[in-house]
């Protein structure tokens, strides 16, 4: 039985979002995914058993698509803690509106949160460095993320930031598509994510420097 001291204080975990959450990159589909979502409900249920988690992600989907199809399953999940990242899709489009995008997830942070659930989120990192030919995306994954970082202050959700670390432009934490993290950047993001949310147990420290990322490959190998 876990103790008091050890328990956390999330029961009911859902993961809400697009490839990324379903864990793309991280497995496949025919010995399974395990993702960032899974990873870090995973770290939850070594800290108390009695954890319960769903992961609504489906990949493909447009931020407003998320919202649309996964928030209403999500609140009726009753969860404590839940993940919302969507807006990469977005951003690969012709027509991407950023205000439009963040709109999308702050209607899904003020929803979860107005019902009592913790709620955190990521900022996209630059991968202009690993992929030249991306760096017109560059502005607009620095408007996203500035509007993430607005929207989630006013509905008091976590945000575990990408940006300024060096270890996410390693390329080895990505898989060959360098859209979608591998096995390693999925354990790293989950690791970052329960940093941020100062979770019991969360194991691993927060990714900070490339040499803090050889570190971690030098102990799974």
């Amino acid at each position: 039985m876990p103790t008091s001291e050890q328990s956390t204080p999330y029961l009911r975990y859902v993961a809400l979002g697009d490839s990324q959450t379903e864990g793309v990159g991280d497995g496949d589909d025919t010995v399974g995914l395990r993702g960032f979502a899974d990873r870090l409900a995973e770290r939850l249920a070594v800290v108390d058993p009695r954890v319960r988690y769903a992961n609504l992600a489906v990949r493909g989907l447009l931020a407003g698509q998320v919202r649309a199809r996964q928030l209403a399953p999500a609140l009726a999940l009753r969860p404590d803690l839940a993940t919302v990242v969507a807006g990469v899709n977005d951003m690969l489009r012709p027509s991407f509106d950023a205000a439009e995008v963040a709109g999308h997830l702050e209607a899904m942070f003020a929803a979860l949160t107005g019902a009592g659930t913790r709620v955190a989120t990521l900022t996209f990192p630059d991968l202009t460095v690993l992929v030249p030919l991306a760096r017109p995306l560059r502005p607009r994954i620095e408007e996203l993320n500035d509007r993430i970082r607005v929207a989630a202050a006013r509905h008091g959700v976590v945000v575990s930031e990408s940006t300024g670390h060096e270890v996410v432009t390693d390329p080895r934490i990505w898989s060959a598509d360098r859209l979608h993290a591998g096995p390693l950047g999925h354990e790293r993001i989950a690791a970052a994510v329960a940093h941020a949310l100062a979770l019991p147990g969360r194991g691993l420290a927060r990714p900070t420097t490339r040499q803090a990322f050889q570190a971690t490959a030098a102990c799974a190998v």
